[in-house]
């Protein structure tokens, strides 16, 4: 018997048919979640202030972001549960396929374990994991300042706090998910809605 698992969604009202395409991959899960959060951005607050009402919302052990244009492959909640299990993490992560572009990240990011380098950095994940409730609720979304205006980093303030905290992080070798690369987001990493 698994924990229960909170799916969280932050979206943007323009967005209808891919949040349905999203929902339903979250409907085809071999895992189901106990609960969806989805929260709509109908005041243009941004992707973290989003995201932390739909994680604010969540009662269950765990959560598993995903973002209204991506979608998970069936087995996503499934391995990344029993990967949290067989580990005792509390901070799991896969990798994705992606559509309509290439993926952004040095291939390393997906073939070797989560490791910090050697100036103390952790890898930088993806907002599509598994984690803990309490330990998301206790580091919360913020936009992290990166230096330009493209990326709100709250995928990565996620990753420095649970280290921060010394939560068990660990990398499950596998693609469970699909990521959606649009032609403006030239960098391949997350943009301000």
């Amino acid at each position: 018997m698994y924990p229960a698992i909170t799916v969280i969604m932050p979206s943007i009202p323009p967005r209808g048919v891919l949040r349905n395409a999203a929902l339903a991959s979250v409907a085809s899960q071999t895992l189901q979640p106990h609960a969806v959060s989805l929260t709509i951005d109908v005041d243009r607050q941004g992707a973290p202030a989003t995201r932390q009402r739909a994680l604010d919302a969540a009662l269950t052990e765990w959560v598993a972001p995903l973002d209204d244009d991506d979608a998970f492959m069936p087995q996503h909640l499934e391995h990344l549960m029993r990967h949290a299990q067989e580990t005792g993490a509390d901070y799991v992560y896969s990798w994705f396929e992606v559509v309509g572009g290439t993926d952004p990240f040095p291939s390393t990011h997906f073939t070797e374990p989560f490791k910090l380098d050697a100036d103390g950095n952790p890898i930088e994940t993806t907002v599509t994991v598994l984690m803990k409730t309490e330990l998301a609720k206790e580091i919360g979304y913020k936009s992290l300042d990166r230096g330009h205006d493209t990326n709100t980093g709250e995928d990565y303030g996620m990753v420095l706090g649970a280290v921060r905290l010394g939560a068990k992080i660990e990398h499950l070798v596998e693609k469970t998910w699909y990521w959606r690369h649009h032609g403006k987001n030239t960098s391949g990493l997350a943009t301000k809605w």
